[in-house]
This record gives C-alpha cells, structure tokens and sequence, in this order.
C-alpha cells in the first residue's frame, strides 16, 4: 500500500482529515450539579486511562456547556451508546437545545446520582479527580465509581458519519 504524503504546514483541517480515518466510539457525558441542573454532551475523545487505579480520560471543548457543571459537581457518567442512536449523540451535541433540556423525554436510570442513558452499551460513574489544560480543551481525569455494560454493539464516528463494526467473520 502507498503511503500518500503530504509536506504542506499541518492545519486543524488536515488533523480532523487525519483522525476521521480513526473510527472511535461515540459516548454521552452527562453531570447533575449541586444545584440539581443537569446536563449533557457528546464525546469522542474518552478512554480508559489506568487500571490501578480505575481512571478514565475525558476531553471537553473548552467552551462546552458541560463543563462548568462538571467543574461544579466534581462528578460525571459516560454512556457508551449501542449502535443506531446517532439520534442521541446528535441530541447531545446539539447547541439548538438548552443545557438543562438535554435529559428531557431521554429514557435514563439514576446511577449512583448521575443519570445513565437507558441506550447505553457500557457506562461509568466517575468523580473528577484532575482537570488539566489541553490547548482548546480541558482533559478531565476521572476516578471510576461504579461501571457496568450489557450486551450490544456500539455507535462508531468514522469518516463524518455514524457506521456500525463489520462482523469479524467477513475480513
């Protein structure tokens, strides 16, 4: 296979270009603040960081609307969404719908006081344990609380679009 190479100066087109041949998961990162407000946002870049201890890393846009209730409550849950609800991770990016609106008629369970979405594959409560600078965003590092998963396949981001895993079977 050739390798096509570009030596133009790298831009932040070039590395979106670059990272959407990288297909990732798509998960919903919901918070209820001190106040009871909750909210919600859609994310792509998580991981697991460390097994001892259980830590995982979440990236937010500096300016994301979550944020400041995560700051605030010093906790938050991430829903690993089964595939099929693009609808959801649409939702949850959406800056059309209010913060505090985003839950509204989005089938949840409480988890642990967070609210864990019912079209999740795999999920995670965690308290914040550092935020840390990230050029534009803030990397949170959480500590994990409780997790849990099912059965299912999981929404993947590929290329601009929501797509599903091609069967092992069929390579």
């Amino acid at each position: 296979m050739a390798m096509s190479t570009d030596l133009s100066t790298p831009s932040p087109e070039a590395l979106r270009d670059v990272f959407a041949r990288f297909p990732t998961g798509v998960a919903v990162v919901c918070v209820r603040d001190p106040e009871g407000i909750s909210g919600g946002m859609t994310a792509n870049a998580i991981c697991s960081l460390s097994l001892d201890p259980l830590l995982v890393l979440v990236c937010f846009q500096r300016e994301a609307r979550t944020l400041p209730l995560v700051e605030r409550a010093g906790r938050f849950s991430i829903s690993i969404l089964e595939a099929g609800r693009g609808d959801l991770a649409k939702r949850f990016a959406s800056r059309e719908i209010a913060e505090s609106d985003k839950l509204e008629g989005v089938p949840f369970s409480e988890v642990a006081g967070l609210p864990v979405l019912d079209a999740a594959i795999a999920w995670t409560v965690c308290s914040v344990r550092e935020l840390l600078p990230g050029g534009d965003h803030t990397i949170a590092i959480g500590e994990v609380e409780s997790l849990g998963s099912r059965e299912g396949d999981p929404l993947v981001w590929h290329r601009g679009s929501f797509t599903g895993l091609e069967p092992a079977d069929s390579q």
